[in-house]
């Protein structure tokens, strides 16, 4: 059994007070880190905000308001915090918008990534085109998508193929689902290529979902109907016969092997117990340990994230990205393990 020994705030690494402050990123979420498969790692950040900052949470809107930004690290030294080579840049060299909003015509509030992987030379992120923000933990997406980027994250390119549509939320909803009902992928955290396939978790939106298993081949991950999802008699074409993997509630969900124990790792947040949690299992289809918590919200409050370094792996510790709501910035922390 692997267990939690203590858990240390090692550095903020967005806002002002971060070692990668003047950017043009005052305030943001998320942290969302993946290796770039070009000798680097991607950060993949949320609601980005600049001037005029309120202070406390996201908004206003005014205060150079960006759906998202990215970074990239080749910093090997994580105990010291994280820093940052360079950010995507608009005109005036500040950090800029990576991911765009819909151009349909369909109402959207914003565009969120929620997990990244490279494949080759060729990185893809999986982001949530977020409808609207309903009571706290709760949202409601259009549907979860694939961008992809041919030169190590400097430009990204909206797959028009990968979409996974949310149709069913509104009907679900009607009914007062507690999963929040839709499409049971709308946020993902890719686990890595097993067996030749790139194995991803998923979950509907919004933070009291529960975490489903799904395969594609790696040539294959812009093509929705080339997908597979684990029913515990086998694999399925549909995502609603997806059964859970993951007990519910799991939010902000990152998954990858740790080779030092020789198991998944699961990190995410229990929205019910206010804690960022580890979870471990022998294989993706489980059984998953209970949650143990690695950051709690008494001592961090308002905190939620927890995406794993995967540089880290080979370590008897968690290093991970957290977010607090106040003051609307990501720390990066390190669980050691026993």
């Amino acid at each position: 059994m692997v267990r939690v020994i203590g858990t240390t705030k090692l550095a903020a690494i967005t806002g002002a007070e971060s070692r990668n402050a003047g950017s043009g990123v005052t305030a943001t979420d998320l942290g969302i880190l993946w290796d770039d498969g070009r000798g680097g790692v991607l950060a993949a950040f949320g609601d980005t905000y600049g001037d005029r900052w309120g202070g406390n949470g996201a908004g206003p809107k005014r205060a150079d308001w960006r759906y998202n930004v990215l970074a990239r690290s080749t910093d090997t030294d994580l105990d010291s915090g994280l820093a940052f080579d360079w950010v995507v840049r608009r005109a005036d060299g500040s950090a800029g918008q990576f991911l765009p909003g819909d151009r349909t015509g369909t109402r959207e509030h914003t565009v969120i990534p929620t997990a990244g992987i490279a494949i080759g030379r060729r990185n893809y992120v999986h982001y949530m085109s977020v409808r609207r923000w309903g009571m706290p933990g709760v949202w409601h997406t259009n549907y979860g998508a694939l961008a992809y980027s041919d030169d190590g994250g400097r430009s990204w390119t909206k797959s028009p193929t990968a979409v996974w549509r949310n149709h069913g939320q509104r009907f679900l909803s009607r009914f007062r689902r507690r999963d929040q009902g839709g499409h049971p992928f709308q946020l993902i955290a890719f686990a890595g290529v097993v067996d030749g396939r790139v194995h991803l978790l998923g979950t509907p939106s919004g933070r009291f979902g529960a975490g489903q298993l799904a395969r594609v081949g790696a040539d294959d991950l812009l093509e929705p109907a080339a997908y597979e999802y684990w029913t515990a008699r086998g694999w399925a074409a549909d995502p609603h016969e997806a059964l859970p993997v993951l007990g519910a509630p799991v939010a902000e969900l990152s998954v990858q092997f740790n080779e030092h124990f020789g198991r998944w790792f699961a990190v995410h947040l229990d929205e019910r117990r206010a804690a960022i949690v580890l979870r471990t299992a022998d294989r993706l289809t489980g059984p998953w340990s209970a949650g143990q918590v690695l950051a709690a919200g008494s001592r961090f409050p308002a905190l939620y994230g927890g995406f794993q370094h995967p540089w880290a792996a080979d370590r008897a510790a968690v290093y991970f990205t957290m977010t607090q709501w106040r003051p609307y910035n990501v720390s990066f922390l390190r669980a050691d393990l026993a």
